[in-house]
């Protein structure tokens, strides 16, 4: 809130407003909200919660951000936030086989359903080749290849269906130190599943063109990959940092541990 400098009746855009935190924050202090979402039952969720003339909901990919902004608030938004995070919600009740926890939950992993491509496809069609890319790629696993070939090896003879079916893979491989590769090898194929690298690139492109000239941009990313799109993307456009590093989460909560913010403006 701090770095977005909030204030009353200004335009803002949470890109995705999830269960609301961010947004009830910046309603507080007088803002407009735009609030997206391209999961349909947190928008549900909130159009019942929350109910405020400065906020209007839309069910929405950020990437298309500069399609969903309003044709009359182009260039006069003050600020844009991403929070990359899942949330709670999303994790617990959702029923897509996003956390690794949930062992009978189907491997769909799809954050709307409008697209077509889930986990249980890519694991059971990928070759080792594609399927080493996914994990070494968007996670930086370093069993990246020995993960791969065990996938291959198991679906002769039975089709990944649930979180269980995955998790048995990882711990054959992995044995009793799985913790961490569990939630890299979740979060390669999430990102996979709803394209989240080329989504953001999209979703930074259409922030700027739809922000007043001074607005700021603040994004909450969760691990390394995610944050380099968004230092490049400052680089290479020329904005100003409003910081001057990447703030860090704090270590001690879980939730928080691997987040770091980048505030900047145009």
């Amino acid at each position: 809130m701090e770095g977005l400098q909030v204030k009353p009746e200004g335009r803002y855009v949470d890109a995705t407003v999830g269960e609301g935190g961010h947004t009830s924050a910046i309603l507080e202090k007088g803002g407009y909200v735009l609030g997206l979402d391209r999961n349909k039952e947190q928008i549900m969720a909130l159009q019942k919660g929350m109910n405020n003339d400065h906020l209007t909901l839309v069910e929405g990919n950020f990437a298309d951000i500069a399609k969903l902004v309003p044709a009359k608030d182009k260039g006069n938004i003050d600020g844009i936030l991403f929070d990359l995070g899942l949330s709670w919600a999303q994790l617990k009740d959702l029923g897509r086989g996003l956390s690794y926890r949930n062992l009978d939950e189907p491997l769909d992993m799809r954050l709307d359903q409008s697209g077509e491509l889930t986990a249980e496809y890519i694991l059971n069609v990928y070759s080792e080749d594609e399927l080493y890319e996914v994990f070494a790629k968007n996670s930086e696993e370093v069993k990246a290849k020995e993960i791969a070939e065990s996938i291959v090896n198991y679906r002769t003879t039975k089709r990944y269906k649930k979180v269980l079916d995955l998790n048995n893979t990882i711990d054959k491989v992995m044995g009793a130190n799985a913790g961490k590769t569990y939630s890299r090898i979740y979060q390669a194929l999430r990102i996979e599943v709803n394209e989240e690298f080329e989504n953001l690139k999209k979703g930074l492109d259409g922030a700027l063109s739809v922000l007043k000239p001074g607005g700021k941009i603040a994004v909450i990313s969760f691990h390394s990959l995610e944050d380099r799109i968004v230092k490049n993307f400052i680089r290479e456009k020329k904005l100003k940092q409003i910081t001057k590093k990447a703030i860090a989460g704090d270590r001690q909560l879980s939730f928080e541990r691997s987040a770091h913010l980048r505030i900047f403006s145009s």
